[in-house]
């Protein structure tokens, strides 16, 4: 069976629409082309083929509220499913996204279940959960870093901040944070802080990220995010 970003992206019509000249540039012919190399050479790649383009098939472009930035695919086995922090629905969630729920707790009060890690639910109410990079080799944090991943979604960031209005940019540590300059200030909120990592947690908690995103959603009239609905 031939692998589906091979012959043709799986992902959702609005976004087709809206990075129609990146699937036909040269490339991410590349992409496609690299990819199937590896899986031909018995590469093991994530997340699933099917999985890629996940943040884009859940929350359509002109749905998007907030974009969350993280840099690549989890590496380990069953753990990248298209979304970034986020794991399948019985996976163990990462230290980083332990902290993520904690400052949830710190700012909003809301308690996450230790079990949960599936950030589904929040990708169905707007928040676009984007990696930088959309597939990663097994065990090899970053391994695609240089295959034409970054073009690709720094476009979806650039896209959508030309193309839609008062949007919750979410920046946590260095790597996201080089993302600023393809936004736009003056239409949209950028939040910035440090990584949720255990290795940079101290200075992440505090940020209020979540309650700071609901109270602009609300002053813009786009209805706030349920960040305990996971």
């Amino acid at each position: 069976m031939k692998d589906t970003i091979a012959v043709n992206p799986l992902i959702e019509e609005s976004w087709r629409e809206a990075l129609a000249e990146e699937f036909n540039a040269p490339y991410f012919k590349e992409i496609k082309k690299k990819i199937l190399e590896e899986k031909k050479a018995g590469v093991v790649l994530y997340p699933p083929g099917k999985e890629i383009f996940n943040a884009y098939n859940l929350t359509p472009f002109h749905q998007v509220k907030v974009v969350i930035l993280g840099q690549d695919p989890y590496h380990g086995v069953g753990q990248a499913h298209g979304l970034c922090f986020s794991v399948p629905i019985g996976v163990t969630p990462p230290p980083s996204l332990k902290n993520i729920f904690k400052e949830i707790k710190n700012d909003l009060g809301i308690e996450i279940s230790k079990e949960k890690g599936n950030l589904e639910g929040w990708a169905g109410q707007g928040v676009l959960l984007l990696n930088a990079l959309l597939t990663v080799r097994a065990g090899e944090p970053a391994s695609h870093h240089e295959i034409g991943w970054e073009i690709f979604t720094d476009a979806t960031i650039k896209k959508l901040s030309d193309e839609r209005e008062h949007l919750v940019f979410i920046l946590w540590g260095k790597f996201a944070e080089q993302k600023e300059n393809l936004i736009d200030a003056r239409k949209h909120l950028i939040l910035k802080s440090a990584h949720p990592s255990p290795f940079s947690a101290t200075k992440f908690f505090g940020n209020k990220h979540f309650s700071k995103t609901n109270e602009y959603l609300t002053r813009h009239g786009k209805g706030v995010i349920d960040w305990g609905n996971i």
